[in-house]
């Protein structure tokens, strides 16, 4: 629904709440959502409730009225025909309206339900007469007041002599729109005007020309009012019903399309989360996640972003367990020839083609490093054969890669090693969680594949003696295995096995395995356009259960409903309060945006009240009731003013585009103050009130004119002198129907408290019946009857509780409706806050595979459809992941970063303390989000990978498949081009270097964010200074290594995606790590003129061999003592200032932890 707003110098105006209870809109909506058809189903069930409810209630009054008759009348012969008519009536009504529980056959002949309810109608229309007895002496006296009832009449007419008159028309009327299942509004009304005019019709053509005198043509036109007042009730609980349970229904469509986009959304996160982690140990950092977004989303205070772990270290040991490396021969060389979509495309299906193999063996990859890939066989589950699934996975890895390289002809090939031992594995670290593994067995595999020869299997003996020599070809080791430290350290004999083909290698396939993802996580469904069978079918399912009646927890002792279980659990029963004062008060002070139609009704029955008053007291009318009547009626049509102000102005200006209407500050008051009233529940109670008593004051008024001794002593002499024109004070059945009017308006008023209503009405009622029985009993029985010899005061007493009941039954069940309504809709929140927590946990995963720019979220809260959103970015990598697409960039500058822990042995001991430096260095990652976002890419042992540069906004060339597809290119083009808008508009610097130019600060934010590292690392020794601890667990040395220029990145693997980068820029940062020096920071040539240009001095080292490139000039970047750098003349001045070294430790004061507790703890031996 678009907001219409209206801005003035004063005030604001938006009708977008209202216009969501307006039934024009509703039923656009349902035609939209295709639900009409539904809408109808269930409409037709909930009438036939309503159906229910009627016929149970026409029957207990039929026999309470027989009854009464029966017991209360002298001359029972007189009434026995009435007395008979009643129950063929009511046999008649029961019997034609019991075909629309056949549902399908009401559904197939719809006349069925307009002809049974017109039927029954004059039924009812048939059974009911008032005649004037003159109680004193039994003599019935031809006069009428109002029309007589058409069958009963006719008979009394023409066989006695007898002018009737009318009882059930209030409660003809009152059927008609509350009960009848008639499904179309204008059947209703139809109907309703029908019958009216048939009582009028009647009284006109019977009655009029006898019994006709001046006065009663202004009674007549009381008789008129009665009807129009008692029809407006009707049709006002017909539309607000219609509103409720057409916005039920929506609410109801959109809460299950919000379940089932929640549980394929937890299904899918459950995936994301298992293609990072292993499901043995993903448990507690899902916990973590959710936990901590639950505290975010209570408005609890959280100091970091949720989107970062917060101390998870979830490790386990595995004793039993094959550890495999490969390794990609001639990598180097490829990922330095290849354009960027060749290399993605060929990785991907390489890795895709591994991922696929792995799985059909029943290993577990863990990652890959560039060239390296590595998993481990009985991981997920211990398995006896855990050595031979290693082997073959590694002779089918041979077999995949020299397929590739004939398929792309290229120069590659594989080196494997395989070693059977004991790993932990797990997770550590803060950011960009990666499962890993460590120990000493993971180290001898990484030795056995790098001493391995391409094309072979490397083994060590462990391995062998898992395995059945005979299915395989071995031969012995290499001789660089003969001379490796490590292996000779540990005593490891290796062998190798050969792809040649063997008896049992024969049967294992080494066929193509296609690369596709089991990720399939779409962008959320629209929820109000989804055509889907199967979404539909459920939605039918759910539909059928939605709640009708508000009478079974009553008259039900068998539940059939869960909704309505949940209801009656809640709620008290006659009053339907919820037992739960919280949410009692929630739904009481929910705002009312249906007032408007409220005070139109009120409005309305208050000038009928005052015609009726002013008719009713002709020419001896008081000065109180014209005031009164001039003081009520402005006062309601002010408020009716103010509550249809704002529709009038949509209407007149809402339509219009680019609205810039100017509204005063009169206009701007009334806005406010139909809010204030809307919003405020203290305000309608008060008005609510107000206008009962106003109402009730009309009665009063009427009644206060009459004098009851003079009316007496009248009527005394009437019978002294035989004269029969007596004035009597007011008309008692004038008088009872107006109550039932007011009655009826006091229920039917909308956001009042369904209590208070009772209650209002409740003592409305009594009071009444005090004056009928008490303070004017002898007026109300010298008035007409409805039977012969039924005394007044018991006809009327019976209209007036017939009229109470029906009118409770009715609110009752519009209450029950109500409540339905703000169950749903609390469910709905519910729903979608879980969608919203669903939303933001699936994203977190996302940004520990991908960087910020494709990972990067943007949760939109209570969007006008309440939805959750995922960016743009993360839309194109799922799309494309679901649909086997590739994802890849190309940047023209990129800033690579390995920094390497020296002499740190990974044993169990000393992962904890491992797992703290790599939180402290993570959450330094939150400080460089701005301008240009250092990215963590990978830990590799005690490596840490960073790269500054990785922005979508820079890159040079995106996924040329996604290129193809407009509508995703341009949603990620649009936000491309806004971001650099925003960083040109923002920094001067723009206006005197080109983009290029700009690009190359990233150098100088790696640099920087790499002094940090050592910082870092500095602050925590000093800590570690400080506490009892073996010292020999931590060396407090750190290499880094900074190389920069062209870099690819893209998505590959299948089961397991994950996002890596590739180019010179990665080789040469890996080298100056690997050959620099503790304590120093190492570029490349290229890196230190960049330096140099942001002023940060660089000395030079000299000629330093580098594997595949030679010697090559390499530099240290200048760092004092107190790890600040040493600045020389700048040339440029870049838009991010390092940060000093006591900022840098400011939050860091979780590495006070203890972390050294007993080695048991948060450990799983499987």
């Amino acid at each position: 629904m678009p907001r219409q707003g209206f801005v003035d110098d004063v005030c604001q105006y938006n009708y977008t709440k209202e216009r969501l209870w307006e039934r024009s809109y509703l039923l656009v909506k349902c035609a939209e959502l295709h639900l009409e058809e539904e809408y109808r189903l269930y409409q037709a069930r909930l009438w036939n409730s309503f159906l229910g409810v009627f016929l149970l209630l026409h029957t207990l009054i039929t026999i309470a009225h027989c009854a009464m008759l029966l017991f209360t009348c002298e001359h029972p012969h007189l009434i026995y025909f009435d007395v008979a008519l009643y129950i063929a009536s009511a046999f008649i009504i029961l019997t034609v309206m019991s075909v629309n529980f056949c549902e399908n056959l009401a559904m197939r002949h719809s006349w069925i339900t307009y002809t049974s309810a017109v039927v029954s109608a004059f039924a009812l229309v048939s059974a009911g007469e008032l005649i004037d007895i003159q109680p004193s002496t039994f003599t019935i006296k031809k006069t009428c007041f109002h029309t007589a009832d058409i069958f009963q009449g006719t008979y009394h007419y023409y066989k006695h002599d007898w002018a009737l008159d009318t009882f059930y028309d209030t409660y003809i009327v009152y059927m008609i729109y509350m009960f009848m299942p008639i499904p179309i509004m204008s059947g209703a009304l139809l109907l309703g005007v029908t019958v009216s005019v048939v009582y009028i019709a009647y009284f006109w053509v019977y009655v009029a020309e006898e019994y006709y005198s001046d006065e009663d043509y202004g009674r007549f036109s009381l008789d008129i009012f009665h009807h129009l007042g008692f029809n407006l009730l009707g049709m006002f609980f017909r539309i607000m019903n219609d509103i409720v349970v057409r916005s039920s229904f929506l609410d109801r469509h959109q809460y299950i399309m919000e379940k089932i986009w929640l549980r394929n959304a937890r299904r899918q996160e459950k995936l994301v989360l298992h293609s990072i982690i292993p499901p043995q140990i993903a448990k507690p950092i899902q916990d973590d996640i959710q936990n901590r977004l639950a505290r975010k989303l209570r408005g609890l205070a959280a100091s970091r972003s949720p989107g970062v772990m917060e101390h998870v270290m979830a490790i386990q040991i595995h004793p039993e367990v094959s550890i495999l490396y490969a390794d990609v021969v001639n990598y180097t060389k490829m990922t330095t020839t290849l354009n960027v979509e060749k290399l993605v495309r060929l990785l991907h299906d390489l890795y895709g083609r591994f991922d696929m193999a792995a799985t059909q063996f029943e290993v577990q990859r863990i990652k890959f490093l560039g060239d390296c890939y590595y998993c481990v066989a009985g991981l997920m589950r211990p398995s006896p054969d855990h050595a031979k699934n290693c082997v073959d996975l590694g002779l089918s890895m041979i077999s995949h890669i020299q397929e590739v390289r004939r398929e792309n002809d290229v120069d590659i090939n594989m080196r494997i090693g395989v070693h059977s031992g004991s790993v932990i594995a797990g997770v550590i670290g803060e950011a960009k969680l990666q499962y890993d593994i460590w120990g000493t067995d993971v180290t001898i595999a990484n030795h056995l594949e790098s001493t391995g020869s391409p094309g072979f299997v490397h083994v060590s003996a462990s391995t062998l003696n898992e395995l059945e020599p005979s299915e395989y070809t071995i031969i012995p080791g290499t001789d660089a295995a003969l001379e490796d430290p490590v292996l000779s350290k540990h005593n490891i004999s290796t062998f190798q096995i050969s792809t040649e083909p063997s008896p049992r290698f024969t049967k294992r396939t080494t066929q193509r395995f296609e690369s596709q993802s089991h990720m399939d996580i779409p962008a959320r469904p629209d929820l109000y356009r989804t055509k889907d069978h199967v979404i539909n079918e459920e939605l039918r399912h759910e539909f059928r259960k939605m709640p009708v009646s508000s009478f079974k927890q009553i008259f039900s002792w068998r539940r059939r409903n869960q909704s309505i279980d949940l209801l009656s659990t809640a709620v008290t029963k006659f009053c339907l309060v919820y037992r739960d004062s919280n949410i009692e008060c929630k739904y009481l002070r929910s705002p009312d945006l249906m007032f408007k139609y409220s005070m139109l009704l009120a409005w309305s029955i208050g000038c009928s009240l005052a015609y009726i008053q002013q008719m009713s007291l002709g020419e001896g009318v008081l000065l109180e009731a014209i005031l009164l009547d001039v003081v009520v009626l402005t006062f309601l049509t002010a408020l009716l003013v103010i509550s249809w102000y704002k529709k009038f102005c949509w209407l007149r200006y809402g339509n219009k585009e680019n609205n810039r209407h100017r509204f005063g500050k009169l206009s701007c008051w009334i806005f406010r103050t139909s809010e204030k009233i809307q919003a405020s529940l203290s305000l309608r109670i008060c008005i609510y009130l107000f206008i009962i008593c106003a109402y009730n004051s009309v009665i009063f008024i009427m009644m206060m004119e009459c004098d009851r001794e003079e009316f007496e002593v009248m009527y005394i002499d009437s019978k002294l002198y035989h004269y029969d024109d007596i004035d009597i004070c007011f008309n008692p059945w004038v008088i009872t129907n107006v109550v039932s009017l007011i009655i009826g308006m006091s229920f039917t008023f909308t956001s009042i408290p369904f209590v208070l209503k009772i209650v209002v009405c409740l003592l409305m009622t009594i009071s009444y019946l005090i004056v009928i029985f008490f303070h004017l009993q002898f007026i109300f029985h010298h008035s007409w009857t409805t039977n012969p010899f039924f005394a007044p005061e018991y006809a009327h007493c019976t209209l007036i509780i017939i009229t109470f009941v029906t009118l409770y039954l009715k609110e009752r069940h519009a209450e029950f409706t109500n409540k339905v309504n703000f169950n749903w809709r609390m469910d709905l929140k519910r729903k979608q806050r879980d969608a919203q927590s669903t939303n933001y946990s699936i994203i977190i995963l996302l940004n520990n595979i991908l960087p910020a720019h494709v990972g990067t979220f943007f949760v939109q809260f209570y969007e006008q459809n309440h939805r959750t959103a995922l960016s743009s970015s993360v839309n194109i990598y799922l799309t494309s992941l679901a649909k086997h697409e590739l994802y890849y960039e190309e940047y023209k500058i990129v800033s690579v970063m390995f920094a390497t822990l020296k002499n740190f042995e990974l044993s169990l001991r000393s992962l904890r303390l491992l797992n703290e430096i790599i939180t402290e260095f993570d959450r330094l990652l939150h400080h460089y989000k701005d301008n240009y976002v250092v990215e963590k890419i990978k830990i590799v042992g005690c490596t840490y990978m960073a790269a500054c540069g990785l922005d979508v906004n820079f890159a040079g060339r995106i996924s040329k498949d996604l290129e193809n597809r407009e509508t995703y290119r341009d949603s990620l083009m649009e936000e491309v081009e806004q971001a650099q808008n925003v960083r040109r508009a923002s920094s001067k610097i723009a206006e005197e270097y080109p983009k290029e130019v700009l690009h190359e600060e990233v150098v100088f934010v790696m640099t920087t964010f790499a002094l940090d590292l050592m910082r870092t690392l500095w602050m925590l020794n000093k800590v570690y200074e400080t506490v009892s601890y073996d010292k020999s667990v931590i060396s407090p040395d750190m290499s880094i290594g900074i190389s920069s220029g062209e870099v690819m990145a893209g998505i590959v693997g299948a089961s397991h995606p994950h996002y890596d980068i590739w180019g010179h820029p990665v080789n040469m940062a890996s080298r100056m790590d690997s050959t620099g020096m503790i304590g120093h920071i190492q570029v490349t040539k290229e890196t230190a003129i960049l330096l140099g240009e942001f002023g940060i001095m660089c000395n030079f080292r000299g000629q330093t061999y580098v594997k595949g490139s030679g010697n090559i000039p390499t530099y240290f970047v200048a760092i004092d003592d107190d790890y600040e750098f040493i600045t020389t003349g700048e040339k440029r001045i870049p838009k991010r200032q390092y940060r000093e070294r006591d900022v840098s430790m400011s939050d860091n004061e979780s590495i006070y932890n203890p972390f050294w507790h007993d080695d048991d703890d948060e450990i799983d031996d499987n």
